[in-house]
């Protein structure tokens, strides 16, 4: 009976230490990739390392943003290890309820939760003296951006951002994390290629309780290319600060290369906001701002351009031969044509003029008469060869820009299911009715006059480029209105007399662009008429074009044209700055 009750607990003890084997053999024959792999994972933890963007500068060498870390606090479950939400809740400032939420309805244990982002260095601190009660718990750092000049120039710098569902997708973005800081607007987003540079990677070896115990790996990340910007943040600054209080568009260009030194864009919006994690109330409150601060006036809004187009019925007179330079126009206030009457801004007329002072003093009536001569169709042909109408190429994403409108009998008729009036014609040739343009196409329109007829595609970068187009303008045209553009602002009688400047000859041409209809009895500043500018300097040999737009400001000369003589003369003490600091 003892040897049968031996045998059997010799038996079982054998049995036990076979069922052992079995077990020991699954765990490191059939399943011992497996946990091997979830040893491996949890002593050892892949860490991202961020590489440094490019710093964006303008042409002189000023830096317009700088890097800054981003901080985020992110948890990895551990399915064994119930988490205290009461607890982590208070660390790191989340509500219980939601962080509880959050932790439930994530189903990966090998995925970490973002639990917040864009912490200041305080709440770093403080949750890294007190996360060793949460092992899976760890601070992840990013580069973000500090825009050091915050609204100003932001529509062209433009900002970083999350990587949206739509950019997930596009092969410039594979690769990176779904929640990594990639350029949205502006420059920022025309060069992230270049700009972001590579992230590296560091592997290290970690306890039970998450802290780190070895190195095991380390690839260091590559830091992205730095960009200097055409524009001069100087002139810039003085753009900005001239407007004020003001709504428009400002574009300074070099006429000889079309490098844009300044665009403004007005009103703004602080970039910094975005590269710090905007809210939803603070993406809202942008958003449904009624002065439309993310809309870039310079390539995305279109107005009629008033006076300021008068150069372009000048140049086709001349070219065509149908007026003479000194051939005299009588102006009495304005011309009846049937039952209507066209009016002239100086209510009294301006009597006898002739090409030159019809542009220096601005008279309607004179350009009325040119336009009758002309046609619609003339007006067409030299607007267009200016590159109106049509886009101007440049590179601005998100953003596509509008076209502008130069009308003609047969868009009338097709469009309005209407004829073409010799009406249209009168008020065409001053800029208004139909006509609208963006303030890029304008500075591209006085760029290219102000060059002698050289159309460049505008340009963010450094650096001379071959014209596009070149426009034949016989030498006397060029010599009369250019002669007559400096009368505008350097002669007592001219529209822009009183934004003549001690620093720089300027030449130029004033627009008032109407929004209603003269006669009409209105009021409201959203009614009042926009203000143009348009010019060069110096006279002799053009450096800069400028084109000002201010919209609902009124008269172009009281408001548009004290602008562009401000960015004018900022351009200038910039250059001389910059001869001074290279020598």
């Amino acid at each position: 009976m003892g040897q049968k009750k031996f045998n059997l607990g010799v038996y079982i003890v054998i049995s036990l230490i076979m069922l052992l084997l079995l077990r020991l053999w699954d765990l490191q024959i059939l399943e011992g990739d497996k946990y091997r792999k979830l040893s491996e994972e949890n002593r050892l933890r892949m860490i991202k390392t961020p590489a440094a963007r490019g710093i964006i500068y303008d042409r002189n060498g000023y830096p317009l943003v700088q890097n800054k870390p981003f901080f985020s606090v992110s948890l990895l479950l551990d399915k064994n290890k119930p988490v205290n939400i009461k607890e982590l809740s208070r660390l790191v400032g989340i509500d219980p309820s939601n962080l509880e939420q959050r932790i439930q309805k994530h189903d990966s244990p090998f995925v970490p939760i973002r639990l917040k982002q864009g912490l200041t260095f305080a709440e770093v601190a403080y949750i890294e003296a007190r996360r060793s009660d949460f092992p899976g718990l760890y601070i992840e750092t990013e580069i973000s951006r500090e825009y050091l000049y915050g609204k100003t120039a932001a529509h062209v710098v433009g900002y970083l951002g999350k990587i949206n569902p739509h950019q997930l997708d596009d092969n410039n973005f594979r690769g990176l994390p779904s929640d990594a800081f990639v350029g949205q607007w502006g420059m920022e987003r025309l060069f992230d290629n270049e700009l972001r540079g590579q992230a590296g990677e560091r592997v290290v070896e970690v306890n039970a309780v998450g802290r780190q115990l070895r190195l095991i790996k380390d690839i260091a990340p590559l830091v992205g290319s730095d960009l200097r910007l055409s524009i001069d943040i100087n002139v810039q600054k003085a753009a900005e600060e001239a407007f004020g209080d003001k709504s428009g568009a400002l574009i300074a260009l070099n006429p000889k290369s079309g490098e844009i030194l300044s665009m403004v864009s007005l009103p703004s919006f602080d970039p910094n906001q975005f590269s710090r994690g905007i809210t939803q109330k603070e993406w809202n409150s942008i958003i449904h701002d009624r002065k439309k601060p993310m809309l870039n006036r310079a390539i995305q809004s279109q107005y009629p351009p008033g006076s300021i187009f008068k150069i372009i019925t000048a140049i086709a007179a001349l070219e065509e031969g149908i007026i003479d330079p000194l051939t005299k126009i009588n102006c009495t206030g304005g011309l009846n044509y049937g039952r209507w009457t066209f009016g002239c801004w100086k209510k009294g007329g301006h009597g006898s003029v002739d090409m030159h002072r019809a542009i220096v003093e601005s008279c309607d009536v004179y350009f009325y008469e040119v336009g009758r001569r002309l046609g619609i169709e003339k007006i067409y042909k030299y607007a267009v060869l200016f590159g109106l109408g049509k886009e101007t190429g440049v590179d601005m994403p998100p953003l596509k820009e509008k076209k502008g409108l130069i009308p003609t009998a047969d868009w009338k008729k097709e469009r309005l299911k209407l004829p073409w009036y010799l009406g249209d014609t009168f008020i065409s040739a001053i800029g208004q009715g139909f006509i609208t343009m963006t303030p890029l196409q304008a500075a591209m329109m006085i760029a290219t006059f102000a060059n002698g007829g050289y159309i460049y595609k505008p340009t963010f970068m450094v650096g001379k480029q071959e014209p596009i187009q070149k426009i034949n303008l016989k030498p006397e045209t060029i010599n009369i209105i250019s002669s007559a553009l400096a009368g505008a602002v350097n002669e007592p009688n001219g529209t822009a007399f009183n934004s003549r400047s001690s620093v720089v000859k300027i030449a130029g041409k004033t627009g008032t662009a109407q929004v209603v209809a003269k006669g009409r009895r209105v009021s409201g500043e959203h009614l009042k008429d926009h203000a143009w500018f348009v010019a060069y300097a110096p006279f002799e040999n053009p450096e800069i074009a400028v084109a000002v737009f201010v919209e609902h400001g009124g008269g172009g000369g009281a408001v548009a044209a004290p602008i562009a003589k401000r960015v004018i003369e900022a351009y200038f003490d910039s250059r001389n700055i910059e001869i001074v600091k290279r020598e």
